[in-house]
């Protein structure tokens, strides 16, 4: 897909691990290889060698991340629902019932509300598996934040 449409898969020479501008349409997700047509749920990994990955769920960027041998030193940028800029991913409280492109649930925050979880605990729960693409796990997610579906 990326050399038929001329996607941007990988980036690399980003030593500066600044936030790349991710144009809809022409970017392509690391982890499912979806083309990227909306930034609300997206996410940047940049390794220290400067290459950075781009993802359209912060859930299939940790899946990505999760057998990596520089996941805890890489650089993650996300971009919050709140107030529509990157941050660092690990400082973002994230929720658990948005309708993201793959399912997994996990809308990105700068401020921190009720209801929301730290990073740590997003990573944790999306290695379970306990994310909103899980029907029990969404099931009961809905349940206990009185939602008939996510992002109500």
């Amino acid at each position: 897909m990326s050399n038929s449409q001329n996607m941007r898969v990988v980036y690399t020479k980003n030593y500066d691990k600044k936030v790349i501008p991710i144009v809809p349409g022409k970017f392509q997700d690391s982890d499912c290889g979806m083309v990227i047509d909306d930034i609300s749920y997206a996410s940047q990994v940049i390794a220290d060698d400067g290459k950075t990955w781009f993802f359209h769920d912060h859930g299939g960027m940790v899946h990505w991340l999760q057998n990596k041998s520089f996941k805890d030193d890489a650089t993650i940028f996300v971009m919050t629902k709140d107030s529509l800029k990157w941050i660092d991913g690990r400082k973002a409280w994230y929720s658990r019932t948005d309708i993201t492109p793959m399912f997994y649930g996990f809308g990105a925050y700068e401020k921190r509300k009720e209801d929301l979880i730290d990073f740590q605990t997003m990573v944790l729960l999306m290695n379970r598996g306990e994310t909103m693409a899980n029907p029990k796990v969404k099931k009961m997610l809905l349940k206990q934040f009185g939602k008939k579906n996510g992002n109500d």
